[in-house]
């Protein structure tokens, strides 16, 4: 089972706290993660993109990196580990992606892959006047679709005169082209999502869910199961949890109950009205999921909080779901997770087993 990590591109990482560890974005503070996790075994790094923060007081995500400049600037300084960016595909013509991808891969040959974005939060995109209107939210899977498929095509011949709804390709070239295939990354929680990545994914992301409930997910994971019947293709879950650990369950549970106690409430409103734009969403989309009241000061991601045998227990528990490729794990504090994960948690973890120190 891979395990991979979801590197603090943006400020304070994924709790809306002002109680928090709290920290800004920083080239350094990536590279010493990533290079952690590549130390410790982990397969894949994957970086974000966020255009716009939700303020409050603790200016959450008012302070973010981009993501394929620095995946770049860490494909350089690492050997091993895969690297994923992530791309907001209003912002970006496939055809300029497609290049950047190969460019980073004649930096880390064989080891990028692209994180689809498809876009929910509004505001994002229209402070740059980019937001096409909100009939977006009924075809982006389309857009999504056609961006993938030219480059795709670019990819593996070099060349592209495709021609769709929203992009035409007139003898379109690009060379020098990846050493190997480009890897698709999906994040669609909603059955139209999921159904794309069925089509054009290597892996999809699949929240976790509550509490220390680390199987809760198996229902996601089913219905992405259910999406690749119906393509035939391959394509992995790859479930995301945050961990909170500490020697005893009683420390952990305390850094947790600290975190909630300092929720940023005017952060987590001006969430929850760009979630409310899109009045077609499914319950189980994107937005509605991690705007959900009951724990939105992580984004209602699965939280895994314990000792380090709690923990390792637990996320034992989520590989063995039907489905699952790996776990993409967040922290709350990155540095001391990365260690606390690869010295005390994954050597008693029975899915981990031979993985360690490189």
């Amino acid at each position: 089972m891979d395990i991979g990590v979801f590197i603090p591109i943006g400020n304070n990482g994924w709790l809306i706290s002002t109680t928090s560890p709290q920290y800004m974005p920083s080239f350094d503070l990536n590279r010493e993660v990533v290079q952690k996790a590549e130390y410790y075994g982990l397969e894949f790094a994957l970086s974000m993109i966020k255009l716009r923060g939700f303020g409050g007081k603790s200016e959450f995500w008012d302070h973010n990196l981009e993501s394929f400049t620095l995946m770049a600037g860490l494909a350089a300084v690492t050997r091993r580990i895969k690297l994923f960016a992530s791309v907001a595909v209003l912002t970006m013509p496939p055809a300029i992606v497609a290049r950047m991808a190969s460019t980073i891969d004649s930096i880390a040959p064989g080891r990028f892959g692209i994180n689809i974005v498809s876009g929910w939060a509004e505001a994002e995109y229209s402070q740059m006047g980019l937001w096409p209107g909100d009939a977006h939210f009924q075809h982006r899977y389309d857009f999504c679709t056609e961006y993938v498929q030219v480059m795709q095509e670019l990819w593996q011949a070099g060349k592209s005169d495709f021609k769709g709804r929203y992009f035409t390709m007139t003898d379109c070239r690009l060379s020098p082209q990846p050493s190997a295939p480009v890897e698709i990354v999906c994040a669609g929680q909603s059955d139209r999502g999921m159904q794309f990545a069925a089509q054009y994914g290597d892996y999809n992301f699949i929240l976790g869910a509550g509490l220390n409930t680390p199987a809760a997910f198996a229902g996601s994971n089913q219905r992405l199961i259910s999406a690749v019947q119906a393509t035939g293709r391959d394509v992995g879950a790859y479930v995301l949890f945050m961990v909170i650990a500490d020697e005893t369950d009683e420390a952990a549970m305390a850094k947790w109950s600290h975190y909630k106690a300092g929720m940023d409430v005017d952060a987590l409103s001006w969430m929850a009205g760009q979630a409310s734009v899109d009045t077609t969403a499914s319950d189980a989309s994107t937005a509605r999921s991690i705007s959900l009241p009951e724990s939105a000061v992580n984004f209602n991601m699965g939280t895994i909080v314990g000792s380090y045998a709690s923990v390792a227990r637990m996320l034992d528990e989520a590989a063995a779901v039907p489905g699952t490729k790996g776990l993409m794990l967040t922290f709350d504090d990155f540095i001391l997770g990365m260690d606390q994960f690869g010295r005390h948690i994954q050597p008693l973890m029975k899915s981990r087993a031979g993985k360690g120190p490189a």
